[in-house]
């Protein structure tokens, strides 16, 4: 069964810095785009930052200059560095990606978990 596990969130105190990690499990052969969403209580899933298997990035324009999305050398693993946290991005941050898997090389999109991310003011 193939799943996307993340990691690294927390709480911190504003200004300060977290990173989130989010791998596949399964029969995953590859990765094509990769993101991070987060949705705040009371509010929609968001964009925050999505990277392209050829590493183009985007952001969204509340953590441009904050944030760093990144891939890692294993396939379909990526991260998000997160610096100068601040309390509006308190929020549960979801990793996405459209993995190719199993035998047939099959293309699906797949939602993690979610991770709480807390920033104390």
């Amino acid at each position: 069964q193939v799943q996307l596990v993340e990691s690294g969130g927390g709480l911190v105190q504003a200004g300060g810095s977290l990173r989130l990690s989010c791998a596949a499990s399964g029969i995953v052969l590859g990765a094509n785009r990769m993101g991070w969403y987060r949705q705040a209580a009371g509010k929609q899933r968001e964009l925050v930052a999505a990277i392209t298997s050829g590493g183009d990035t985007n952001y969204a324009d509340s953590v441009k200059g904050r944030f760093a999305i990144s891939r890692g050398n294993v396939k379909s693993t990526v991260y998000l560095q997160m610096h100068s946290l601040k309390p509006e991005d308190t929020a549960v941050y979801y990793c996405n990606a459209e993995l190719v898997v199993g035998l047939a090389g099959s293309t699906f999109d797949y939602w993690g978990q979610g991770t709480q991310v807390t920033v104390s003011s």
